[in-house]
């Protein structure tokens, strides 16, 4: 019966002698000789029967009997060595179901005596040592040890060479030995590995009949080695001959048999594998089908229960990734978690079952950009990375994952520490790829996006790559012993050194090292330039040390700048910079060690260096700046007030200079404030700091630098209003916050609309120096926007030209602050385009209303009301309100707007017949159970809105009282600026109230942005008041939005019928060079169609036309000086950049700086159905309110009240209900401007 159960597996047949054997036990005399072997064949069938059916009391029930079969075996007996060997294999058996690692140490125990014992009293030693192989072969699977495996091998091969030919086990032996080989090709990567696996199981199928009970498993064996080999060389013959064995190996496994989940495990692996070749979604498909057929087949706390899952997971989500179905990549992140919580924390496959976990996160992230999906594929993909060895064959593979996964966050937080990671991790997965692997043309593109991240980020890289390139051929050139070989080794070192500072990759101060080295080694002795060589060798080590921590590079650093403080002579211009860099080396040391004497020596030759250096020396702000953080380290040791009172004098000292970098200059304003902050808070000592601190911003964030450029600087300095302007408040100065606020934040923002102020008063007094004002603005404008950097491709012609272009912008800076100084000297003009003071701006505030500006920071939150007639704002304390919760409401609002695809960019369109008008689909939220918008806008009111609005005494003459609601004008700060306070309210439950029962919204950038539009307002020309429509439904590579074609089409009939100027034209009928001009022939536009933000590059901000885009820079270029109102049907056009929340950087504030009045933008995704009627009751309100001496003009001054009006209707009667998406309907709709 077990005969032909092994022939046929037939389950009644094994079943049949496991029942006889279990009588012929009962009936046998414990006495007896054949007990024994009556008792070892009982195990032996139980093990099969387990094999075919996996369950576990077949196991237990074996592993008792043949225990008892080796307690009553004597030694010496001639079958102990068989019934020990038969005992670790049923004991290796319940392992792999259960993961008992301690069957599996008892396995290879008796395993191991019985080949001891096998030797010399027993003839088949090729079973005995095939079995231990097995257990051992187990262990490594588990624990990933490759000595395990390097004796498995061994053992292996032992037992082929021990088998003669026609050896009933030889195919067993065969295949063994090919499996392996597989795991030691997966974990060194060695291709012969695999091509002998195929060998050796190719010979075992072919040695094995059809209809024997093993060809099933030998067959899947083979398709798994062809597997590893197309993995490895990605030829697609091996992928077919893996299929096409392992479809044979299901056909032929009987129905019901254990192995049968195993057989369609490695069928879907390679059906996958064949999907991801071809893209065949048949084969996708196929793969789910037989995986989930195992899982159903296998029970739980099966050994092999991890891998069928993770499997599972890898197929949902390619489809997943194909088909774009959130619920196959919400089921593959379930199964992979699965997987991963059924294996033990030793489990060999556990790496790959958390880097398929990460993968599986990274994706939901990038479909949904919910940040913890990112933040979750990091931790796991790195848990893998940790867990893997470096060799194993799949370790670039994960690498490269994790990179993706650090890329992917780093393009959603800016932090460059993720791009940095994503670079050291995929160079090495390039590194640990050999020539030949079939991955590495994948590894080398993933890497080669990092590196073009970084070069995009950091924006001004080109010029010292370029630097390094042409000093590295400067070196190639040289011959050996050329006299100027030290010189041009020391530059390169120094690019090599200032490119680590911008980058932070460790391989260039290695590189500046190893430079630097070389060109001491090869400078004379006595040389004038051995100084200098040697103090750049100093900076590079100290460089590293900072960045490693190693003490040896601390003390090489201290050595080599001694030396070169030691030969310099007296009296030295470099002198005192070589000076002050051993002090910094020595202070470095200190805050590593806390060695007194350091710190001591520190101070001591910093402070000769300054002594050193004459009043009115541009170096002297930087040894000023670091002599200060020399003494506030000795203070932090000493505890001495005199030393702290030393480090503040350093610090102000260089902030104040009128000489040295205006980069040195604010960020010693920086450290003289925060440490007044932090150690003498109560008093005012710290306001002149934080003065001088803002006061400098303007000249760190030059319009010499292009925009891109400017934008990167200011983000290292976003925070500085705002914490100076906390400090004010907690002083009692709302005066000076105000100030502060006004004067550094929307920098850029400020510095372009400057570029387009009137002139009419100054030409009045001096028309030619009006004239060349507007011209150098123009040109400083173009400069800007348009300037190129030079690269290493870059021709000698066009690099000639671009430098050229690079000192004209220069140039042009200059000349624009010699024209302000000008214009300053004329009576009356002394603060013309400075910043106001507090007064000025009360003294300029519209008629009625308020304007408020909401400072927030990690201290405190505090508001300032201003209202026309008063001679002091109030302060409105938000003691409710924090930094915290700002950045909680503004993740759970990004969060629906995600869920909801109002967030979405270049993902497709429709959904339920309604579009949006940005790259992107407005669709409902498929996420019940996520964060509700309610929250939000509660806390908004209650916290923020309210407690100002009351302050205002709004709240007593808002609600229900009748007549006209007063204006507000917001002017958030920071994270608040992303959130809805024209929306804040409470919408559920008995008591509901918002902002809109008591005042009408608008916003503006900054405060004074305000102010200059109510001291210049002006009448429009009538010739010029209009209104001006254009729709573009069919923008070329965006999806058509047809509703804006009604919408305005009813806006111009509506115009026609109530007689005012009006224009519409639609799609092919205007390009962008047409609507500029017609946006100077009209004072208003209507824009329905699709807008893009460039947030990097905010000139490059457009309006999708039918025939070109609309760029923001060229609107800007047009002297629009009798524009009104701009209504921007589209999407996000009023949405800012995280990164630089206090920089306007939208299309509605570029609209206003062009010198629009007002605009109507959105803050996300609008939809197309709702668009039309919103626009058409707002012009109707405008319209209803016009004067009898109107005439044909179109007047927006009631704009922000229209659309008020506009939204309520929306609410009313467009039957929006109370849900989060009803509500993400109409609050994106946004008023700014005056």
């Amino acid at each position: 019966m077990y005969r032909r159960f092994k022939s046929t597996g037939r389950l009644t047949d094994i079943s049949d002698a496991v029942s006889t054997l279990r009588q012929v036990m009962e009936t046998t005399s414990d006495t007896s000789k054949n007990l024994t072997t009556v008792l070892n064949y009982l195990g032996t069938f139980l093990l099969c029967r387990f094999d075919h059916t996996a369950h576990l009391q077949d196991v237990d029930e074996a592993i008792r009997v043949q225990t008892r079969a080796i307690g009553l075996t004597p030694e010496g007996d001639t079958n102990l060595v068989a019934w020990l060997s038969s005992l670790g294999n049923s004991l290796q058996a319940r392992f792999e179901h259960t993961g008992d690692l301690k069957d599996l140490a008892e396995a290879i125990r008796v395993q191991t005596q019985a080949v001891d014992l096998g030797p010399d009293v027993h003839a088949d030693l090729p079973a005995l040592l095939t079995n231990l192989g097995n257990s051992l072969s187990s262990r490594y699977e588990t624990t990933g040890n490759l000595q395990d495996l390097d004796q498995v091998i061994r053992l292996r091969k032992q037992a082929l060479d021990l088998a003669p030919e026609g050896h009933a086990f030889l195919p067993t032996f065969l295949t063994n030995l090919g499996n392996s080989l597989i795991y030691h090709f997966k974990h060194t990567g060695n291709l012969q590995d695999i091509v002998e696996a195929i060998r050796v199981q190719t010979r075992a199928v072919d040695l094995t009949p059809e209809g024997h009970v093993d060809l099933p498993g030998w067959l899947s064996n083979l398709g798994n080695a062809f597997l590893h080999r197309f993995s490895r060389t990605g030829d697609i013959h091996d992928l077919s001959e893996a299929a096409r064995f392992q479809r044979r190996a299901v056909d032929v496994t009987p129905k019901g048999h254990a192995s049968l989940s195993a057989q369609l495990l490695n069928l879907g692996n390679s059906l996958l594998s064949q999907f991801n070749r071809t893209g065949e979604l048949q084969d996708l498909t196929e793969a789910i089908r037989v995986q989930k057929q195992a899982l159903d087949l296998i029970p739980q706390g099966h050994g092999a229960l991890p891998l069928l899952l993770t499997n599972l997971g890898n197929s949902l989500l390619s489809r997943s990734n194909s088909t774009g179905n959130l619920q196959d990549l919400a089921e593959a992140i379930r199964v992979q978690k699965q997987a991963i919580d059924v294996s033990s924390q030793e489990h060999a496959d556990l790496p790959t079952f958390l880097a398929n976990l990460g993968d599986s996160y990274l994706f939901r992230f990038k479909r949904t950009g919910d940040l913890h999906n990112v933040v979750e594929a990091i931790e796991v993909q790195a848990r893998a990375v940790d867990l893997a060895s470096n060799g194993h064959a799949n370790l670039p593979l994960w690498l490269i994952s994790l990179g993706n996964s650090y890329l992917s966050r780093f393009s959603r937080s800016g932090n460059l520490e993720d791009l940095a990671e994503a670079i050291r991790v995929q160079t090495r997965a390039v590194e640990l790829a050999t020539e030949g692997h079939a991955n590495l043309a994948t590894l080398l593109t993933y890497l080669g996006g990092s590196l073009r991240s970084r070069f995009e980020r950091t924006g001004n890289l080109q010029d010292i790559a370029e630097t390094i390139a042409v000093q590295t051929r400067a070196v190639d050139l040289t011959p050996e012993g050329h006299v100027d070989l030290p010189r041009h080794l020391a530059n390169l070192g120094n690019s090599y050194a200032r490119r680590y500072e911008d980058t932070g990759d460790l391989q260039d101060v290695v590189e500046a090292i190893r430079i630097h080295t070389q060109a001491v080694e090869l400078t004379p002795e006595g040389h004038e330039s051995q100084p200098g060589k040697f103090s750049n060798l100093g900076y590079a080590f100290l460089f590293r040390f900072r960045r490693k921590g190693d003490l040896d590079d601390a003390a090489e650093a201290i050595k080599a700048q001694a030396r070169a403080v030691n030969i310099t002579p007296e009296g030295h211009a470099d002198l005192p910079g070589r000076l002050t860099n051993l002090g910094n080396a020595l202070r470095c040391r200190f805050e590593r060690t806390g060695e007194i004497q350091d710190i001591v020596e520190a101070i001591k030759v910093q402070t000769q260096a300054v002594d050193l250096t004459p009043e009115g020396h541009a170096g002297l702000p930087t040894l000023l700046h670091n002599l200060g953080y020399a003494w506030y380290h000795r203070y932090v040791s000493s505890g001495a007030p005199e030393h702290l009172e030393e480090a503040v004098h350093c610090h102000r000292s260089a902030a104040t200079s009128c000489f040295g970098r205006p980069l040195t200059r604010v960020e010693a304003a920086k450290r003289w404030a925060r440490l007044l902050n932090q150690y003498r808070p109560e008093t005012e000592d710290v306001l002149p700091a934080f003065r001088t601190a803002i006061g400098l911003l303007p000249l760190v964030v030059g319009l010499e630098d292009t925009l891109q450029r400017r934008y990167a600087i200011i983000q290292d300095y976003k925070s500085l209003p705002l914490e100076a302007s906390t400090v004010a408040f907690r002083l009692g100065r709302p005066d000076l916050a105000l100030e502060w606020l006004e004067q550094g934040r929307c920098l850029v923002w400020g510095q372009q609309s400057q570029l387009h102020t009137p002139l009419d008063e100054l030409r009045v007094k001096d028309g030619a120096l009006a004239e060349r004002l507007t011209d150098v603005a123009k040109q400083l404008e173009a400069a800007g926007a348009s300037r190129q950097h030079s690269g290493s491709s870059t021709s000698p012609s066009e690099k000639v030209t671009l430098e050229d272009e690079a000192a004209a912008h220069v140039q042009l800076a200059r000349i624009w602050d010699d024209l302000l100084v000008e214009v300053r000297a004329i009576p009356g003009f002394e603060t013309f385009l400075q910043p106001l003071q507090c007064s000025a701006i009360l003294q300029h505030l519209p008629a009625s209303g308020a304007v408020v500006a909401i400072n927030i920071h990690k201290d405190r939150c505090d508001a300032i009301a201003l209202l026309a007639g008063s001679d002091k704002p109030l302060h409105v304390p938000l003691p409710d309100f924090t930094l915290e919760k700002a950045k909680q409401h503004h993740a759970a609002l990004d969060k629906q707007l995600t869920e909801h695809h109002l967030r979405a960019r270049d993902a497709e369109w429709s959904v339920e017949g309604d579009s949006g008008r940005a790259l992107g689909r407005f669709a409902p939220c498929k996420n019940a159970d996520g964060p509700s918008v309610y929250p939000i806008l509660g806390h908004l009111w209650n916290e923020v809105v309210k407690p100002i609005l009351s302050a205002l005494q709004f709240l007593e003459r808002g609600g229900n009282t009748g007549g006209t609601l007063p204006r507000i004008w917001w002017c958030p700060t920071g994270v608040l600026s992303f959130l809805p306070l024209h929306a804040a309210g409470v919408y559920t439950g008995s008591k509901q109230q918002s902002v809109m029962d008591y005042v009408v919204s608008s916003y503006t950038p900054t405060v004074t942005a305000l102010t200059h539009r109510v001291m210049r307002d002006c009448a429009i020309d009538t010739k010029r008041s209009g209104l001006f429509l254009t729709c573009q439904p069919k923008a070329p590579g965006a999806a058509s939005i047809p509703g804006t074609t009604n919408e305005v089409l009813s806006i111009h009939e509506s115009a026609t019928k109530h007689a005012v100027r009006s224009l519409k034209l639609e799609g092919d009928a205007v390009g962008p060079h047409q609507c500029l001009e017609y946006m100077e022939e009209f004072s208003s536009i209507h824009l329905a169609c699709h807008a893009s933000q460039n947030a990097s590059d905010p000139l490059q901000s457009q309006f999708l036309f039918h025939k070109g885009n609309l760029t923001l820079g060229s609107i800007m270029r047009k002297n629009l000086k009798n524009s009104d109102l701009a209504f921007l049907s589209a999407c996000k056009t009023s949405t800012g950049e995280a990164k630089i929340p206090d920089e306007a950087v939208h299309l509605a504030a570029g609209m206003l700086a062009a010198g629009y009045r007002r605009v109507v933008a959105t803050m996300w995704s609008i939809s197309d159905k709702h668009a039309p009627a919103l626009a058409t009751d707002f012009y109707e309100y405008l319209w209803d309110r016009r004067g009898e001496s109107s005439l044909t003009q179109f007047d927006g001054s009631l704009s922000a009240y229209a659309l008020h009006h506009a939204i309520q209707r929306l609410r009313a009667h467009e039957h929006l209900d109370i849900s989060d998406r009803s509500l993400l309907t109409w609050i994106p709709y946004v008023h700014f401007g005056y």
